[in-house]
């Protein structure tokens, strides 16, 4: 939202009237008096700045003063906040003051330990100057600086940024040091030009250098980062200094990691333009009977083993078993499983962990459960040979109890687990990695009203609860595959309601996930649209699989709308994406107990399309 016209004015009068008498006056003047604020002349680089979303860039022109300025630009909701700690002396004055240009530009200080303070002013096409104070309280002895824009407006600048106030001391006895140096660095090679690293977090530290084989030094704010712009095959070597606002610890101990070789997709690994993926009942029986690996059809492009289950609901240790032969007589040893698997392999086919289940339920609720998911998980993985990992959570696997309202900025332990959890696993096992998730609307697409409300209307308070799982690895995901079946009505992006049985739903379903959509009604934070190549419609294979199944012919009609923008009935798309990646359907051993209905269909269409 923009600031209202009435209260900018007043508000650029009032900071003109601080900045005259500020200058007039000056500071009140103290020997033991500094000027604490890091690097803030931008003369080298963005050194002890953090920008959010890579907003920052250090440029020549325009500056107030010196070579160099920042310039930050505001991006989608990301209002472009440069920021950096200062240690600073408790109960005493500080005065904060920069040089900004732009549209919409704000200074401020929190963590003050009293009122935290922020000024503004619209200055386009000339240099002014912001100027406040504030009081740091009697505990304070770190405060964080920061300037931004505002969204939607144009790139701004900021330069001679100051914070004048009373020095919190020397490097002598009881006085600041600097961090010791980083432990425990490590480095992973994630693809063919990036590496992963990652330390212990260094006492005190506000910020890290990153030194790698000569080049100029990556300033970040976490223990963590991950080096981009690197050529494949090759070997660097990496150090990180620990940085507070006395200086720089000395540099940890030397790691090496080499890139792995060029080729591959990483957005999609070995996928053909078009995917069909089934869940293969591996487990156990049920009416639609067993079905040996060895026996999928080659139509399926990704098999997902159903399922990977807890030993607990909070514990996150996954356990995975063949069929017992008493369930599913005739299912294949251990030993051909492996084998059958890498032949689908071989193929070109990929065979993931399926998560969960409609039984399933897994709580991460700790970090405990978080380390113990990922590497029960791991070790199934490693000891099948399989290429990745489908999340089907289910039922009260994601809680939102604690009433998370931003899907940008979960809270709840079990949402931040499962997102934490699946990164780990995406960097061990580097960019082939295959990841896809399978939730129910309730948990998507039921977010357009509900998410963070509440039990408001008598919806449940998970409504739209994989939201921040999606948004947090749209980066890291495959594929997403959201249930469209198994669903009450959920209103579309046309405010209509849509039910399952016909095209309509997936139409509208899909449609959501391409497009983009407000959360429980607030536009002022979209859920952001998933790459075409990103999403399969997901429909059970018979009427036996589940509630939600739609004829062959209406399949179709689903696939033209939203590939072509045909048949599209009474919902109306926003677009039209012929790179839609396919369907995924509850089962493949349905989809044989139906006549390979499903996948013969699947096999026509896109035969009919070209591929």
């Amino acid at each position: 939202m923009r600031p209202a016209g009435n209260r900018a004015t007043s508000v650029l009068t009032a900071v003109a009237l601080a900045v005259a008498a500020f200058l007039a006056a000056g500071p009140p003047a103290a020997a033991a008096d500094a000027d604490l604020a890091r690097n803030g002349g931008f003369e080298a680089g963005l050194d002890g700045w953090s920008c959010s979303g890579g907003s920052g860039a250090v440029v020549t022109s325009p500056v107030h003063g010196g070579g160099h300025a920042l310039k930050a630009t505001p991006a989608g909701q990301d209002n472009a906040r440069c920021a950096q700690s200062v240690t600073v002396k408790p109960d005493s004055t500080y005065t904060l003051g920069a040089w900004v240009q732009g549209a919409y530009v704000y200074l401020g200080a929190s963590g003050t330990g009293t009122t935290d303070v922020s000024v503004w002013t619209q200055s386009p096409g000339a240099w002014k100057q912001l100027a406040t104070t504030f009081r740091t309280g009697p505990a304070t002895t770190e405060v964080t600086l920061y300037t931004h824009g505002w969204y939607g407006q144009p790139a701004h600048h900021t330069d001679d940024l100051t914070l004048v106030g009373p020095d919190p001391g020397g490097t002598g006895p009881g006085g600041p040091r600097p961090p010791a140096a980083p432990t425990g660095l490590t480095a992973n090679a994630t693809s063919a030009d990036s590496v992963a690293l990652s330390w212990s977090a260094a006492a005190g530290a506000t910020s890290y250098k990153v030194y790698r084989d000569g080049a100029a030094p990556l300033t970040v704010t976490a223990a963590s980062a991950t080096v981009t712009g690197l050529a494949a095959s090759t070997t660097y070597t990496f150090q990180v200094g620990a940085v507070n606002a006395v200086g720089e610890s000395a540099k940890s101990a030397p790691v090496s990691a080499t890139t792995r070789s060029a080729g591959g997709s990483p957005g999609s690994p070995g996928l053909p333009a078009h995917a069909l993926v089934g869940y293969l009942h591996t487990s156990f029986a049920n009416g639609a009977g067993h079905l040996r690996m060895a026996d999928v059809p080659a139509s399926w492009d990704v098999i997902n083993l159903a399922f990977g289950e807890p030993t607990s609901v909070t514990s996150g240790d996954i356990r995975f078993q063949l069929c017992p032969v008493a369930q599913c007589p005739g299912v294949e040893t251990p030993a051909e499983f492996k084998a059958a698997v890498k032949a689908k392999q071989a193929a070109g086919k990929k065979v993931l962990l399926s998560v969960g289940g409609q039984n399933g339920q897994v709580q991460l609720a700790t970090t405990a459960a978080r380390d113990t998911f990922v590497s029960s998980v791991g070790r199934i993985i490693d000891e099948y040979g399989l290429d990745g990992l489908d999340i089907d959570f289910e039922g009260h696997s994601l809680s939102l109890a604690t009433g998370d309202t931003d899907f940008r900025a979960p809270t709840t332990p079990v949402i931040v687990n499962l997102i934490s959890a699946v990164k780990t696993l995406k960097a061990w096992y580097g960019p082939d990695f295959v990841l896809t998730m399978a939730p129910e609307t309730f948990f998507v697409q039921l977010g357009y009203q509900y998410y963070g409300s509440g039990p408001w209307g008598g919806q449940d308070p998970r409504a739209g609860a994989y939201l921040p799982v999606i948004h947090a690895l749209r980066d890291d995901l495959t594929l997403l595959h959201v249930q469209d079946y198994n669903s009450g009505s959920i209103m579309g992006l046309d405010n209509q309601y849509h039910s399952m049985g016909g095209a309509d739903f997936p139409i509208a379903m899909t449609d959501m996930l391409l497009t983009g959509f407000p959360v429980a009604g607030d536009t002022a934070r979209p859920f952001p649209p998933l790459r075409p190549e990103q999403v399969a419609i997901g429909l059970p294979a018979t009427t036996n699989a589940g509630n939600g199944h739609i004829p062959p012919a209406e399949v179709d009609e689903a696939l033209n709308c939203l590939t072509k923008k045909t048949d599209c009935g009474s919902y109306q798309t926003h677009g039209t994406w012929p790179a839609l990646r396919g369907l995924m359907t509850w089962s493949v051993n349905w989809d044989r107990f139906a006549g390979w209905e499903f996948s013969r269909n699947f096999d026509a269409y896109f035969a009919g399309q070209g591929g």
